[in-house]
């Protein structure tokens, strides 16, 4: 891009991290709760704008009940806090945030599941032979990548690095583990450059992410 400088936290990219949700992952409450399998879904997801809502709200209305335990709450809308005629509603503080059912985003399929546990989006994407980066919010195939954005004195500067407590508001200093600062998460068969590598590219673009691969090396 342009005018864009871009950094790297490239020993996070180098690094061994995986998601380990289901096998070990103690999610992001107040306790240790790896039975739970919420892993970051105990929070609504945050959606960019109206537009990614409306997307997410029409993929929704393709899931398969089989395939998405809360189906039949999601005809009220999927979305925190909607009128049973309306499919999103705008929130003037949060913005569009996915509803929770029973603590949790109301696309979580929940443990013992006949139609899998896990994202209902997720998994019907895999079902389509599609990329899970376009049934999902964007914050959820993001994670645990972040891009910051800043302006320096010769443009704008980007940086991808992995999330923190931090970056989960005033709730991150309460959760009982967070994924990137635990070493049971590092237990990945490759680089997470490797293992994240069509989500990086999503995030930086094809040019800066062969650029990033070739500095990087094998």
């Amino acid at each position: 891009m342009t005018g864009v400088t871009w950094e790297f936290d490239t020993e996070f990219l180098q690094s061994s991290w995986t998601c380990i949700w289901g096998r070990g992952c103690q999610g992001i409450l107040d306790e240790p709760s790896e039975e739970l399998s919420q892993g970051c879904c105990s929070v609504g997801a945050e959606l960019l704008d109206e537009d990614e809502a409306k997307l997410i709200s029409a993929l929704a209305a393709t899931l398969d009940p089989e395939r998405f335990e809360h189906h039949q709450q999601a005809r009220s809308g999927v979305f925190a806090e909607t009128e049973p005629d309306k499919a999103v509603e705008r929130q003037p503080e949060t913005g569009w945030r996915t509803r929770l059912v029973d603590d949790a985003c109301i696309f979580l399929n929940r443990p013992g599941f006949a139609g899998g546990e896990g994202c209902a989006l997720h998994l019907a994407a895999v079902d389509g032979d599609e990329s899970p980066l376009d049934w999902k919010p964007a914050v959820c195939w993001q994670l645990p990548l972040r891009v910051e954005r800043t302006q320096g004195s010769e443009g704008e500067v980007a940086t991808l690095r992995r999330w923190g407590r931090a970056d989960w508001g005033s709730g991150g200093a309460t959760m009982a583990w967070c994924c990137t600062e635990e070493p049971e998460a590092y237990v990945g068969t490759r680089p997470v450059i490797e293992e994240l590598s069509e989500e990086i590219e999503a995030l930086v673009g094809t040019e800066v992410f062969v650029q990033l691969q070739n500095r990087m090396g094998p």
